[in-house]
C-alpha cells in the first residue's frame, strides 16, 4: 500500500512540475498541421521549450506555459508544418548548385541551348569564382531540353576557354562534359580505358575523347573540379548549400552519396556550422568512414552517418538506367538493341556489398532506376534478407524510375522501403515517353500504386537533379503534369496530404527518427516551416508557388524570407 501511495504521490508531483514548465516561445494564430495520423489535424498553437515542443492543442491551454520571458509568434494566418525531410538529395550538390554556373533549362534557368550554356559560362567565370577551385564549373544542363538534343562537348566547351579546365554536370548528376583541359586534368587520353560501369564516348571512327563522360566514368571526378582549394572557399560552399535548403523548408537535409567529401562535412560539424540536420549515406566503396564516431544514431553537432549506398544503374533521362527491354531511342552510337547498363555487371559482386551491409547491421539505400537493375537488387539483396533477418531494418529502394509492378510486390515482402521521384512527371514525362514508350511513360514513379500495396513510402528532389523545392515535390506528386501540360499517369497522383506524409512524417521514419522528427508532437523537437499558404487548401496547380516564408530548427529562427 505504501508503495502505491508513493506512487501516486510522485505522479502527483511530475503533472506538477509539468504544468510548472514555462515555453521559451509560443506559435499562434495560424494554421498548423500536425501532421499526425491519416487526415490533417489542425491546432491552434505550439509551445516550445528548450528546442522541443511541450505543447500543441488549443490557444487557450497555453496560458499555463506563459511568463514573462516567453516569445509569443503571431503566425499571421499562414500555414505551419513539420520542418521538411527530403526522403533523397544530395546536400553537398547542393553547395554547387548554389555557386556554380546556374545552366539549368526553364523553369529553373533560362538555358534552352549551348550557345547560352556557353555564354553562361564566360559570364561565370570570374576570378573570384575562378579561385574557388581552380576550374570554370557549373550545373544542371540537359540535353532533352537543349534545342540541340545533344550534349556539349568539348569542342564546344574549348570555346570558352582551353586553358582552364572546365566541367558542366548534367543535370541527372549522372553525366560531364569537360574541354580539352579537364580531359588532360582528369589525365583522361585516347588510351584511357572505359572503367567498368561507365563510358567515355569518343569522336567519331576514333578513340579521341569527345568530353562527355558517363557514369562511373564521371562521377567520381565531380570532386576534382567541384573541391574547394581554400579553408575560405570551403566555408563560402557550406554557406550557400545550407541556405539554400534552409529557404526551402528543410531541417533536415540528406547527403545521399557521400565519399571523401564526408571529411568536409564532418569538419564543418565539428566547427558547430550547421544549422539543420544533415543525415549522410556513405557510397560502399568508403564504407572505412562507418568506423568512425560519425556512424550513430545521434546526431553530433548536427551531423550523422545514417548507413550506405549503392548505385545499381545510372539515369533514365541519360538513358544509361538498366532496363530488361531496349530503349526506343537509344542514345548515339548504340543501336536498336540498347538496354542501357549496370553500374556493376558482377552479381557476385552486389550481393557480397549487401551482405556486408546486413552482417554490419547498417542501413543501405540503393539507387535503382531500370526494371533490371530493380531485378538485381532484389536478386542480390535476398540472400542476406535471409542469413539475417530485416524485421527491425528500414533498407530503401531509391528512384525506381521504371519499377514494375511485380517487383513492388517483391518490395513489400521483402520489407523493403520506396523512395520514388514523381519530379520525373514534370521534367521529363515527355521524353520518357519517347524513350519507352506512351503507356509505359505513364508508369513512371508509381507512388498510388506503392502505397496501395503498404509500401513505405517518400518522395525526394535528388537535388541537385532539380533545385531543392519540396513544393515543387509537393505538386509534382499531386498533378502529375508534363512541362507540355499532360498528364502522366493520373492513376499515381497522390493527395497533397499523402505527399506532405512523404517529406515530413515517412520521411522522419525512413531515418530512424519518427520518435523525434515528422510531426508536431509534444516532446519531439521543434522543427518547423512556415509556408504562405496552406497546400492542403489551395488550387492544385497553386501549390508549386507556395513560398517558405520561415524555417525553424529546434525553435530558432533560422531562415527568414
Amino acid at each position: 500500500m505504501k508503495s502505491i501511495l508513493w506512487a501516486i504521490a510522485c505522479c502527483g508531483l511530475f503533472a506538477a512540475s509539468c504544468n510548472n514548465i514555462k515555453a521559451d516561445s509560443i506559435y499562434y494564430n495560424g494554421e498548423i498541421v500536425t501532421m499526425e495520423g491519416d487526415s490533417a489535424v489542425y491546432v491552434e498553437a505550439v509551445a516550445v521549450k528548450d528546442g522541443k515542443i511541450i505543447f500543441a492543442g488549443k490557444q487557450s491551454e497555453t496560458e499555463k506555459y506563459k511568463d514573462d520571458s516567453t516569445a509569443m509568434f503571431d503566425l499571421n494566418h499562414h500555414a505551419m508544418f513539420p520542418g521538411f525531410i527530403d526522403g533523397h538529395a544530395h546536400f553537398g550538390g547542393f553547395q554547387a548548385q548554389a555557386i556554380g554556373a546556374q545552366i539549368l533549362p526553364p523553369p529553373d534557368a533560362k538555358v534552352t541551348n549551348i550557345p547560352q550554356l556557353l555564354q553562361t559560362l564566360r559570364e561565370w567565370n570570374t576570378p573570384d569564382n575562378l579561385s574557388l577551385t581552380g576550374w570554370i564549373f557549373g550545373m544542371g544542363y540537359d540535353d532533352s531540353q537543349l534545342e540541340e538534343r545533344r550534349h556539349p562537348t568539348k569542342l564546344d566547351l574549348d570555346s570558352v576557354s582551353k586553358d582552364i579546365p572546365i566541367m558542366v554536370i548534367h543535370i541527372s548528376g549522372h553525366f560531364c562534359a569537360v574541354n580539352s583541359a579537364g580531359l588532360k586534368a582528369l589525365n583522361i587520353t585516347a588510351s584511357t580505358p572505359d572503367p567498368a560501369g561507365g563510358v567515355i564516348r569518343r569522336m567519331p571512327g576514333s578513340l579521341e575523347p569527345n568530353g562527355v563522360l558517363e557514369e562511373l566514368a564521371a562521377i567520381p571526378n565531380f570532386q576534382v573540379a567541384m573541391a574547394p582549394k581554400t579553408p575560405e572557399a570551403a566555408a563560402r560552399f557550406l554557406t550557400a548549400g545550407q541556405d539554400m535548403a534552409l529557404s526551402y523548408g528543410y531541417t533536415t537535409a540528406q547527403e545521399g552519396r557521400a565519399m571523401d567529401s564526408h571529411q568536409l562535412l564532418a569538419q564543418a560539424a565539428e566547427n558547430k556550422f550547421f544549422k539543420l540536420d544533415v543525415v549522410a549515406y556513405i557510397d560502399y566503396a568508403y564504407s572505412k568512414y562507418m568506423h568512425t564516431k560519425w556512424y550513430d544514431s545521434n546526431y553530433q553537432n548536427h551531423y550523422r552517418i545514417a548507413g550506405l549506398k549503392l548505385t545499381l544503374d545510372g539515369s533514365p533521362q541519360g538513358r544509361t538506367a538498366w532496363r530488361t527491354i531496349p530503349y526506343l531511342l537509344p542514345p548515339p552510337g548504340q543501336d536498336s538493341s540498347y538496354k542501357g547498363y549496370p553500374a556493376i555487371p558482377n552479381d557476385a559482386d552486389v550481393a557480397a556489398i549487401y551482405d556486408s551491409a546486413f552482417k554490419n547491421g547498417w542501413q543501405i539505400i540503393t539507387h535503382t532506376n531500370g526494371d533490371a537493375a530493380v531485378d538485381q537488387m532484389i536478386r542480390c539483396i535476398k540472400p542476406s534478407i535471409q542469413q539475417y533477418g530485416n524485421a527491425k531494418r528500414r533498407d530503401v529502394m531509391i528512384h525506381g524510375q521504371y519499377v514494375r509492378e511485380d517487383q513492388l510486390d517483391s518490395l513489400k515482402k521483402w520489407n523493403i522501403m520506396a523512395s520514388l521521384f514523381p519530379l520525373h512527371t514534370f521534367y521529363w514525362g515527355d521524353w520518357h515517353k519517347q524513350l519507352i514508350g506512351d503507356s509505359l511513360g505513364n508508369l513512371i514513379s508509381p507512388t498510388r500504386k506503392a502505397l496501395k500495396k503498404g509500401l513505405h513510402l517518400t518522395i525526394h528532389t535528388d537535388a541537385p537533379v532539380a533545385l531543392p523545392n519540396l513544393m515543387r515535390v509537393i505538386w509534382t506528386a499531386v498533378a502529375r503534369t508534363s512541362r507540355s501540360g499532360a498528364i502522366i499517369g493520373e492513376q499515381e497522383r497522390l493527395t497533397p496530404y499523402e505527399a506532405l506524409k512523404c517529406i515530413t512524417d515517412w520521411s522522419a521514419y525512413q531515418h530512424f527518427e519518427e520518435s523525434r522528427k515528422g510531426t508536431i508532437t509534444r516532446d519531439k523537437l521543434a522543427d518547423f516551416v512556415v509556408l504562405d499558404k496552406n497546400p492542403l487548401k489551395v488550387p492544385m496547380d497553386d501549390i508549386k508557388d507556395i513560398v517558405v516564408l520561415e524555417t525553424i530548427k529546434e525553435g530558432k529562427s533560422v531562415y527568414k524570407k
